[in-house]
């Protein structure tokens, strides 16, 4: 099994699990590899380090000492793009949990919930970029959202 580190055009990051790099190929000529997050089927292969398990485990080497006179340093971390991701993808599925799907007529349902024709709730479904526009300027307050494929599908 090989587990390759990939990245599509977005710069979204993820792991691939293959048979083979044959396997991996294949897949990938055929667009069948594809960004979780965005759906972006121009990936490419990303450096990463094989893991070697050479030996019992090392003792971590302690953090220096602070001689009395020095200060600390504050370490400053940036958030890893990881960890944007899967906060990206909860709310996405967060989304996707609580509100109802209302596919092409997304933008009339809105307007009756709007002006009081239909019951309020949360809805989602698909909106031209002139559609999403002409609720915005009407006051309805809507917020394009891309989903990724595989949470539109059910999992098996």
């Amino acid at each position: 099994m090989k587990v390759l580190d990939l990245q599509c055009s977005h710069q979204h990051s993820f792991e691939g699990w293959f048979g083979s790099e044959a396997d991996f190929q294949d897949q990938l000529g055929r667009g069948q590899v594809e960004c979780p997050l965005c759906g972006d089927v121009d990936i490419s292969k990303m450096l990463s380090a094989p893991r070697l398990n050479l030996g019992a485990a090392r003792e971590p080497s302690a953090r220096p000492q602070l001689q009395q006179h020095e200060q600390p340093q504050h370490e400053v971390v940036a958030a890893p793009n990881k960890m944007m991701q899967a906060a990206w993808m909860k709310m996405v599925r967060h989304v996707m949990a609580n509100t109802e799907d209302v596919g092409a007529g997304f933008a009339e349902e809105a307007r009756r919930i709007h002006y009081g024709e239909s019951e309020g709730r949360g809805i989602r479904g698909q909106a031209s970029a002139d559609e999403t526009q002409a609720l915005l300027e009407e006051g309805i307050d809507v917020l394009p959202l891309p989903i990724p494929k595989a949470l539109k599908e059910p999992l098996q």
